[in-house]
Order: structure tokens, then C-alpha cells, then sequence
């Protein structure tokens, strides 16, 4: 029960504050919940296929390996599932709904994940799994959720935004796949700097999101 409780922890936390920083009326949690829940059933499919490449030894070479294996294949799939599931759903009616829904299914996905780790590897190291693993996807979901949102309530350039929200997140988590693979050791050092640039632009994502609602909001009252 303790390896449980410290394994959903940090997923808990992260969720409940993206959740309670939307400025105005709170999003409804059924869908919410259906984000996270596909985020869990992600994980399985993702770690036969990553496994499978592994057993038959192929992308050996490290960056091809970060990039496919893990920013690639784990960001598409929670990519395309908010798209299809989140993006369409009546819901979703703000800007930074799509942070919500984003962070909803990445932490899915990360919460399960850091609980296999935690049995495997011993309670020891759910600390440094809450600071770096999945605070990431929490993250890499915020980035995507923010361009997804961005694609939904922009007139223009609404493709782009799409790729945005696919391409953004696979670069930063290959990115920090490939320095924890070839730093060894050493990898906390070279961690530490990304991990406070993308929650410094986690932030900034939080507060454009709220933002955009703010203007669109006054926008339509002038118009009363």
C-alpha cells in the first residue's frame, strides 16, 4: 500500500495544482478521468513494442533509440489519443483545457510507469522519479495541451499548432531521454538546468493559456 501511495503521489499533486490554476469555472472530471485512464492502458502496448526493439537489438544507437522509442513512440500515442478522444469532446471549450487534458493523459501514462519502476527498483528512488520522470511527461503533456488548445481556439494556422503539439514534446523528451542514456553518472547535473527551463516555460504555457481565455472572455462581453 506505501509503494502505491508514493507511487500516485506525485501524479496527484501535479494534477490537482494544473487543475485548480485554470482561472475560471473548473472542467468537469469525467473526462478528465478518461484521459488519465487511457494514459494508463498506453503504457502496455509502449513497453511490449519498446521491448520487442530491445530483444531484437534494434536502434542500438542512442539517439535513435531516445528518439523512436521513447519521444517519438510514447508522445504520439498520448498525442493522438488527445486529439481524438480530448480535442473533439464538447469539453474541451477553453485554451487551457488542453493543458488539462494533456497533463491528464501523460501523467496517466507516468503514474503506472513510476510504479513498475518503484517495484522493481525498490521505494529508494521514488523521489528522484517524482522530481525528474514524472514531472517530464507532466511537462512534455502541459506543452502538448497548450498547442493543442492553441490549435483548437486560433482561426489561423490550426495545422501547425497540431504538429506543434506532436513535434514540441517528442524533441523535449527525446532530448532528455538521450542525456540521461550517454551522461551515466553524471546525468542529474546535465538534468537539473533542463528540468527548471521547461517548468519556467511550463509556467509561462499556464499563464498564455489563462490569458487567451481572459481576452477572448472580455472580447464577447464587449460585444453583449
Amino acid at each position: 500500500m506505501a509503494i502505491l501511495t508514493v507511487a500516485i503521489s506525485p501524479a496527484v499533486a501535479i494534477m490537482t495544482f494544473i487543475y485548480l490554476s485554470k482561472r475560471i469555472e473548473l472542467e468537469p472530471l469525467p473526462l478528465i478521468i478518461r484521459m488519465f485512464v487511457i494514459g494508463i492502458i498506453m503504457v502496455f502496448p509502449i513497453m511490449f513494442i519498446q521491448y520487442a526493439f530491445e530483444t531484437e537489438k534494434v536502434l542500438e544507437q542512442p539517439f535513435l533509440t531516445s528518439f523512436f522509442l521513447a519521444g517519438l513512440l510514447e508522445e504520439f500515442f498520448k498525442w493522438f489519443f488527445l486529439l481524438f478522444v480530448a480535442y473533439r469532446h464538447s469539453d474541451f471549450d477553453h485554451h487551457y483545457d488542453g493543458i488539462i487534458y494533456g497533463t491528464a493523459i501523460s501523467l496517466g501514462f507516468a503514474t503506472i510507469e513510476n510504479l513498475l519502476y518503484i517495484l522493481n527498483k525498490g521505494i529508494e528512488i521514488a523521489l528522484l522519479r517524482a522530481i525528474f520522470p514524472v514531472s517530464s511527461h507532466a511537462l512534455f503533456g502541459i506543452m502538448m495541451g497548450f498547442y493543442m488548445g492553441k490549435a483548437k481556439f486560433t482561426a489561423e494556422k490550426t495545422n501547425r499548432f497540431l504538429v506543434s503539439a506532436l513535434f514540441i514534446p517528442v524533441f523535449l523528451h527525446t532530448a532528455y531521454d538521450y542525456m540521461i542514456t550517454i551522461k551515466d553518472d553524471t546525468w542529474v547535473y546535465w538534468i537539473t538546468p533542463f528540468m527548471i527551463l521547461l517548468w519556467i516555460i511550463g509556467f509561462r504555457k499556464i499563464k498564455l493559456a489563462n490569458d487567451h481565455h481572459d481576452h477572448r472572455f472580455n472580447y464577447e462581453r464587449t460585444l453583449k
